[in-house]
């Protein structure tokens, strides 16, 4: 049987690493970002079976993906990776920023995750959503994107309960990652000192090689790396000891930052 899969967010990073991982498996890969043309270029280049402009707070854009992808194979994968990880606390963000964090990291994985499920034939399928760590806790600094990623992981979580058991939805829960995103951010802001204050950052590969690995599990929610989820989960206990405690962790970032 010829299958495919969905990779939002593909031209670059960690969706590029996914959609790498996916042809290898044999899958025919179509490959979506915003920016169209590096989206062709990449499918090209990596032997994906076509690339497209994918626009995901347009929910017809999802619609269209999934139908397109329907006409390459059996959609069995679907991988919400496009996001956006605007810095800063509630009150130094823009309206612009905060309504596109929303619409592109929750609302975006919504509707992906809608078409997806909308679209697997009936043998079912994998939605695959990347969200974070930030998801899982509170995180100063990243007030609505922790927010958004929270989101993620309830959806993911409740979706997956209201679906057919041959329909699996999974959130993966990654630490900072390698990627242009966390480059972009501000080396000075809390949020991405308290990324550094974890140690190692996670490469695109690694974040993808997770991705995949969801793909037939019925694991709902996994965190990269395990023990850095258990630190977030229980600094979720008690809230207001992490008031206190950022600046801690943030020290500890700028220390690691200085040493790259």
């Amino acid at each position: 049987m010829e299958t495919s899969c969905v990779v939002t967010g593909a031209a670059r990073g960690i969706g590029r690493s996914i959609a790498e991982l996916m042809v290898a498996r044999g899958h025919h890969v179509l490959v979506s970002d915003v920016d169209g043309a590096a989206a062709v270029e990449t499918a090209d280049l990596i032997g994906a079976a076509a690339g497209m402009h994918h626009d995901v707070r347009n929910p017809d854009a999802h619609r269209e993906a999934a139908a397109f992808a329907s006409e390459l194979g059996v959609l069995t994968a679907w991988f919400n990776n496009a996001g956006v990880g605007d810095d800063g606390t509630l009150v130094s963000l823009t309206d612009e920023q905060v309504r596109r964090l929303v619409e592109v990291n929750l609302l975006g994985t919504m509707w992906g995750t809608r078409a997806a499920v909308e679209a697997f034939g009936p043998a079912g399928g994998d939605v695959v959503n990347i969200a974070s760590l930030a998801g899982l806790g509170p995180v100063p600094g990243y007030s609505v994107y922790a927010a958004t990623k929270a989101g993620v992981v309830s959806l993911s979580s409740s979706v997956n309960g209201e679906s057919p058991r041959r329909v699996r939805v999974h959130a993966l829960c990654p630490d900072g990652a390698d990627t242009a995103m966390l480059a972009a951010q501000d080396p000075d802001g809390l949020g991405s000192q308290l990324v550094f204050s974890g140690g190692r950052i996670l490469s695109a590969e690694e974040v993808a090689q997770a991705a995949v690995a969801l793909v037939g599990s019925r694991r709902v929610v996994r965190a990269l790396p395990t023990w850095r989820g258990g630190v977030v989960r229980g600094s979720a206990l008690a809230p207001g000891v992490m008031q206190h405690a950022a600046g801690l962790f943030a020290a500890q970032g700028r220390r690691a930052m200085k040493r790259r």
